[in-house]
């Protein structure tokens, strides 16, 4: 098909998609799932329209509900008369290669609502908790004109703060019985949180949480005037302080847009997003026999690393 052609179709595509039509958005979001030959002519096609939606990560360690938090989110937004997507990343076995995705599971109160939409996709390996297309798949369900976008992450723990750098607000959930708050910070993810969410707070221990992470908030020692995090408990299942959570999702948007930081995180996003599609092209136009060899003589001792990609990079096709 000529790129005239392919063009008009993605944006036909994209029209429907706003429309309403899920099944056009399904197809796009699969086109960029699978890297499909047709993803650079879909991303041109929605980059004109992206930049409204608020884009709010969850991450947390298994069991700390996040799904469940997720819906309950869902259904605020939706009382406020706002389109919602959401995008659950599950983890791919490193055994079968499958993942479950089955976060709408939790989420059928919400299925039949032609206002929410909920993609679950497999990590495929990918570290950080996201999957590798995550960024494109925002752009796509931003530009079909969701005004909130949710990205759940797979709940690795040490490796989980990647989401940092694609939401503009991040939650970090934290549970009683499921370790201190040390360990949280041990694990990297208390420095991403515009937001700490302590969840199942009607069981024992809760507020120990609490005050152990307002106690590490206090030794952080925070800028003054910058944004601090505030601690929010509740009870999902029961729907308990989700009013709160949004209310303080919506005061950290509004400080966002007021100190400028917005446009610096989009900005910051926008330069990691270009730099690994320029790492993953670079990385497809190497020569794949030449670094082999120059594997055989670093691993002989006969040439250090950094000589070897010197001489892989100059020798580079193209």
């Amino acid at each position: 098909m000529p790129a005239t052609d392919t063009a008009a179709a993605e944006a036909a595509e994209l029209g429907r998609a706003r429309d309403g039509d899920i099944r056009a958005l399904a197809r796009l979001i699969s086109l960029v799932e699978n890297q499909s030959p047709r993803v650079r002519s879909v991303i041109k096609a929605v980059a004109p329209g992206t930049g409204a939606a608020r884009v709010i990560g969850l991450t947390g360690a298994p069991g700390v509900g996040k799904s469940t938090v997720t819906g309950a989110l869902v259904g605020a937004f939706r009382t406020a008369g706002r389109r919602v997507a959401v995008l659950a990343i599950d983890p791919t076995s490193p055994f079968t290669g499958g993942a479950l995705l089955g976060d709408r599971i939790r989420m059928q109160d919400h299925a039949t609502d032609e206002g929410v939409f909920i993609r679950s996709m497999a990590s495929r390996g990918h570290l950080g908790g996201l999957a590798a297309a995550a960024p494109q798949v925002i752009r796509v369900l931003d530009a079909a004109g969701f005004e909130v976008i949710i990205v759940e992450t797979v709940g690795v723990g040490q490796a989980e703060v990647e989401v940092a750098s694609h939401a503009d607000s991040v939650a970090v959930l934290l549970a009683p019985g499921l370790g201190d708050a040390i360990q949280a910070a041990k694990a990297g993810i208390l420095e991403v949180a515009d937001l700490f969410v302590v969840n199942k707070a009607d069981k024992p221990d809760a507020q120990q949480v609490v005050r152990d992470i307002r106690a590490m908030l206090a030794l952080a020692g925070r800028v003054p005037g910058g944004w601090r995090p505030p601690v929010i408990t509740t009870v999902a299942t029961a729907g308990d302080g989700i009013a709160e959570l949004v209310t303080g999702l919506d005061a950290h948007w509004s400080w966002l847009e007021r100190s400028g930081e917005l446009a610096r995180r989009r900005r910051e996003r926008a330069r990691e997003e270009i730099t690994a599609l320029a790492v993953a092209s670079l990385r497809g136009r190497l020569d794949a026999r030449r670094a082999d060899e120059l594997a055989g003589r670093v691993a002989g001792g006969s040439l250090d690393p950094f000589a070897a990609a010197d001489e892989l990079l100059a020798r580079q096709p193209g």
